[in-house]
């Protein structure tokens, strides 16, 4: 057989075999119902230092019910009751890394109940940020009103890492707080959320910003403008930008507005 003739057979055969063999390749793995108890009641007694392959079948088993309404509720509803039992930090921290693949609206009143707590509140909100259900940045916001300090920004940010928008009102609220790295967590996450409202808020929280959070407040209008540019805003962004430029702000600020300006 001639080289060009090895090329053209090459040619249209490859595509096939790749496409078989990915079809190989994405056939999910089975679920052992045996290998699966065992492994939830390895969970019972799960901590730190425990061999985490002794819980692989809950991993299997996430992936194989993908697709599956049926049995992805089941092992959800089966996560869901081991997280609310008196199982180990390390157990819990194991669930919540599962339920945030595989979570749903199911999962979040177990896991806004953790969010108070100084010990769990962060495997909470590792869950609820990737649960794209509204219950999830429900239990977010309303968290807020109880916790301070550290966890009240982590809840910020898990709310900015959503893109929450429906949050903005709560976060607007927080850049008046006394608090100054509440300030910054409120005026990041406004920043990643990205809206004409966000950056109305943030752009009138500047002059009263203090001093240790000024930067951050300046930093999320100019991520708002980039936002809004990119969606196609071009007239709001303008004016985020435009709102840097007058002689009262600092050198920085002004070149950063203008380059911002320049780009439009």
């Amino acid at each position: 057989m001639k080289l060009h003739e090895v090329t053209r057979l090459a040619a249209a055969t490859g595509p096939a075999v790749l496409a078989g063999s990915a079809v190989v390749a994405a056939e999910p793995p089975k679920v052992d119902p045996a290998e699966l108890d065992k492994a939830f009641e390895t969970l019972k007694t799960f901590d730190w230092g425990s061999d985490p392959k002794t819980l692989s079948a809950i991993e299997q088993a996430v992936v194989a019910t993908q697709g599956d309404p049926a049995g992805s509720t089941a092992l959800e509803r089966r996560l869901v009751a081991a997280l609310g039992s008196d199982i180990s930090r390390a157990a819990k921290d194991y669930v919540c890394r599962m339920l945030r693949t595989m979570g749903t609206a199911d999962s979040v009143p177990v896991l806004a109940a953790m969010l108070p707590n100084r010990d769990l509140s962060h495997m909470a909100r590792y869950a609820l940020e990737r649960i794209p259900a509204t219950e999830a940045g429900t239990a977010l916001r309303e968290a807020l009103a109880k916790t301070d300090g550290a966890l009240k920004v982590g809840l910020i940010q898990s709310l900015g890492a959503r893109g929450d928008a429906t949050a903005t009102p709560a976060l607007t609220g927080l850049l008046d707080d006394s608090d100054a790295a509440t300030v910054i967590a409120a005026a990041t996450a406004l920043g990643a959320i990205g809206t004409l409202q966000a950056a109305k808020a943030l752009t009138g929280a500047v002059a009263k910003a203090p001093g240790a959070a000024k930067s951050a407040v300046i930093d999320a209008c100019f991520r708002c403008a980039e936002r809004l540019l990119a969606d196609g805003k071009r007239g709001d962004a303008v004016a985020v930008y435009k709102s840097f430029t007058g002689e009262d702000q600092p050198k920085h600020v002004r070149l950063a507005a203008t380059r911002g300006l320049l780009r439009q």
